[in-house]
């Protein structure tokens, strides 16, 4: 009930509110951004909504420290939970991130295939993966294919994922090559403006510039409106 009352309390939903429930299963979404703006927060936020289902979550992750990933998490936990008076807030937080794996590659060795692969194999091994983050993919060194393989893998197995890119520009065709645009249900960029970071939906299934009114509060980079 606890694990209910936090995912009705989590910022995704106002996400949900103005992108007509937020993706699906089997979809892949995109957050964009300048770098140091919050994509890995947003992602993460993403990430523990799947855990606060109670459901498997993968985060894949190239920094090799996997301290820094699971920090993430706590603090967006931590955030999450001030919204609702919990008591056992501690034990709550192991239950939940029981069902998180990371997975760290090196970008010296990666491959989309290799994580395609991986993923295959948690499945295969009894691992029920629902949700899956994937922290930061660079479109000079990933082909139409490697893209097509994580879209194949999100449709066949029904998995919801998230990946993110660092981008200078603001609009649809200059954060996302236009031949791989089509594979991503959703796309989000984090711009700034002013003393605030907006979140700006530039595409969500087949409409395009969804006016959100949402941003990422200052202080915990929880999205907001």
């Amino acid at each position: 009930m606890v694990k209910q009352d936090l995912y009705e309390k989590s910022p995704v939903r106002l996400f949900d509110e103005v992108t007509d429930g937020g993706i699906k299963a089997g979809e892949i979404a995109l957050v964009t951004s300048k770098k140091g703006l919050g994509k890995t927060s947003v992602l993460v936020q993403f990430g523990m909504d799947t855990l606060l289902k109670d459901e498997q979550l993968v985060h894949v992750t190239f920094d090799l420290h996997s301290s820094n990933v699971i920090s993430w998490y706590d603090g967006i936990f931590t955030e999450i939970s001030k919204k609702k008076n919990v008591g056992n807030a501690a034990e709550l937080k192991t239950d939940v991130v029981s069902k998180r794996t990371i997975l760290n590659f090196s970008l010296d060795n990666f491959t989309v295939t290799k994580v395609v692969n991986t993923l295959k194999a948690l499945t295969s091994a009894g691992i029920a993966v629902k949700g899956v983050v994937m922290d930061g993919i660079d479109f000079t060194k990933v082909s139409e294919e490697d893209v097509k393989a994580v879209a194949d893998y999100a449709s066949s197995e029904k998995v919801t994922i998230w990946t993110s890119a660092t981008s200078t520009g603001s609009k649809l065709s200059d954060v996302v090559p236009a031949n791989l645009e089509k594979y991503f249900s959703t796309v989000i960029n984090l711009n700034q403006t002013g003393d605030s970071v907006a979140v700006e939906v530039l595409k969500s299934h087949d409409k395009k510039d969804v006016s959100t009114g949402l941003k990422l509060d200052s202080k915990t980079l929880l999205i907001s409106k």
